[in-house]
């Protein structure tokens, strides 16, 4: 065989190549997106015994190529996302839901039935201060507090009865409620209300059972940090 032969016999090999290596990267994406749509799908059903209602859910597949996790049935990290969702018609920000060692039959890629079962599951809810202070106002029924963010800090404010208070507190888990550490400027706050505030201001249940773990103040937002045990979607 001339040298002219081989060489375009090279360059056929090479185009062939890459032209299957681009046809599996795109299956590869399709499948990938019709896995996690119904994820999605499932994800959002589930939430909905929650009382939970959201105005997008989307999921996201991580870990190194869809197809070699699809023929093993088992993804190592999925991210749902739901956009302003509402608990209970209390309104939040994002909601975000890391799950791990995640188990997807392949049936489910078929519109068949299937169990979709997860080995790890960490949640976070953020919610604008200006919520929290509607919770807590729900909590102790108590007109004229409010919250908000002021310099990356929870500041609550209380306006009646001719008192005005307004000062850095700080959220702490307590009891499975948040509670406020009103701080050295404990003294400055009516005592029934610093009561019913230490106490802890009770939130709506979260979807999957989710358990709180903590609470923190980050950009601008109060973040809730839960766990869920033994999540599992079924179709």
């Amino acid at each position: 065989m001339s040298p002219s032969r081989q060489g375009r016999g090279l360059r056929r090999l090479v185009v062939t190549l890459v032209v299957l290596v681009v046809l599996l990267v795109a299956v590869d994406r399709i499948a990938a997106v019709v896995a996690q749509n119904q994820l999605a799908s499932m994800a959002q059903k589930e939430a909905a015994k929650y009382q939970v209602r959201s105005a997008d859910v989307s999921a996201k597949i991580g870990g190194f190529g869809f197809l070699p996790q699809l023929i093993k049935q088992d993804f190592s990290k999925v991210t749902l996302t739901m956009g302003k969702p509402a608990f209970a018609k209390i309104p939040g920000e994002n909601l975000t839901v890391d799950m791990k060692n995640v188990h997807v039959p392949r049936s489910l890629l078929f519109g068949q039935s299937g169990t979709v079962t997860v080995g790890t599951t960490d949640m976070q809810v953020r919610l604008s201060p200006r919520e929290l202070g509607r919770l807590a106002v729900k909590t102790t029924n108590i007109t004229g507090l409010s919250m908000e963010s002021v310099g990356g800090k929870l500041h609550l404010k209380y306006a009646a009865n001719g008192i005005n208070v307004d000062i850095p507190v700080t959220p702490q888990l307590q009891n499975g409620k948040i509670a406020l550490d009103l701080g050295d400027q404990a003294g400055s706050i009516p005592a029934a209300l610093k009561s019913q505030l230490t106490s802890g201001i009770e939130i709506p249940k979260l979807p999957y059972n989710a358990q709180l773990t903590q609470v923190a103040v980050q950009d601008n937002a109060v973040v809730l940090s839960a766990t869920v045990q033994d999540l599992s979607f079924t179709r």
